[in-house]
């Protein structure tokens, strides 16, 4: 994001006050603000209910882009894209359908992937495996993608390089 609208000074993280790694997250992205010189500005949600106040109190905290976690949100994906879209605020999401239904660019799993992997866990259980013999695995396919329509709305120029490093471009 920060390749992308370099002159911002303040980011925003809306994120899913109930998902588990959230103080490790909460430490990285403090850690990468910093580095960047950037103030981080973040808006915890409870409940789906919060999101459209949320969303507009990073703005008012002065968040010239915002970036997104949790299983929560996604739920809310439509109404995402649109406070997104109607505060002309570039948002980056953790899920590529976020992008597929407007919004500028994601990065995170490929979540095919990952309800693939799912599946066949829920195999090897039905099947009678012990869920604790099953092993951990960390998603290993991670995807950026970027929609030039939207950026094109918000007036935004993704830099060559950037999108040189896209898995995939929505023209």
């Amino acid at each position: 994001m920060h390749e992308l609208v370099p002159k911002v000074g303040t980011v925003g993280w809306l994120v899913d006050a109930n998902i588990l790694d959230y103080d490790d997250e909460l430490h990285d992205i403090q850690s990468a603000a910093q580095a960047l010189g950037l103030q981080l500005a973040v808006a915890r949600l409870e409940r789906d209910s919060e999101l459209e106040a949320a969303f507009a109190s990073l703005i008012q905290k002065g968040a010239g882009a915002l970036l997104e976690s949790g299983p929560l949100i996604s739920r809310s994906r439509g109404t995402l894209v649109a406070l997104a879209a109607r505060a002309s605020v570039p948002t980056m999401y953790e899920w590529r359908t976020f992008v597929d239904e407007g919004g500028l660019m994601s990065y995170g799993s490929d979540i095919d992937a990952v309800y693939q992997q799912a599946g066949v866990y829920a195999g090897r259980v039905l099947k009678g495996e012990n869920v604790g013999d099953l092993p951990v695995i960390q998603q290993s396919k991670i995807e950026l993608v970027v929609n030039l329509r939207t950026a094109k709305t918000l007036g935004l120029t993704f830099p060559i390089t950037l999108l040189g490093r896209a898995d995939e471009v929505i023209e």
